[in-house]
């Protein structure tokens, strides 16, 4: 593959874009029926592997949490997701795009990553209906400097 094949996969490769990379152990959390099914491809395609589910055993290097307003307290499953990745791992919080069901206000995200203990350090369009928000422990984030 040419070096412009590969920049023009980075634009249009969302997995590519979010920071996945091959060989990651992707935890998955939340998933039902109104997931981007399109991104967890991706995630798998670029990884190499299948996404894990809540039941994985073992750390992984980054979360995908899908997360709807009426799914609970966003700050517990934020601190439950930190427990599930390696030191400088990456949570991946999704949410609705505004005006579809499930919407969580941003300050809300915000709070609830504060509260956590985690900096948002970007926002994405995430898919169609689907806005992702990159979380991390501030000891990652200052280690990426």
């Amino acid at each position: 593959m040419s070096a412009t094949a590969d920049h023009a996969e980075e634009r249009t490769n969302l997995a590519v874009r979010l920071g996945f990379e091959p060989g990651q152990v992707v935890q998955e959390i939340g998933y039902d029926d109104d997931v981007d099914q399109d991104l967890r491809e991706s995630i798998e395609a670029i990884t190499g592997q299948d996404l894990v589910d809540e039941d994985y055993d073992d750390v992984a290097d980054a979360v995908v949490l899908w997360f709807r307003d009426e799914d609970g307290d966003l700050t517990d499953a934020l601190v439950d997701a930190i427990g599930l990745i390696e030191d400088g791992g990456v949570i991946w919080l999704l949410t609705p795009k505004t005006g579809r069901d499930g919407y969580v206000e941003p300050s809300d995200v915000n709070e609830a990553s504060q509260t956590a203990g985690l900096s948002q350090t970007r926002s994405v369009n995430a898919g169609k209906d689907w806005t992702g928000s990159r979380l991390v422990t501030p000891k990652a984030a200052k280690s990426k400097r």
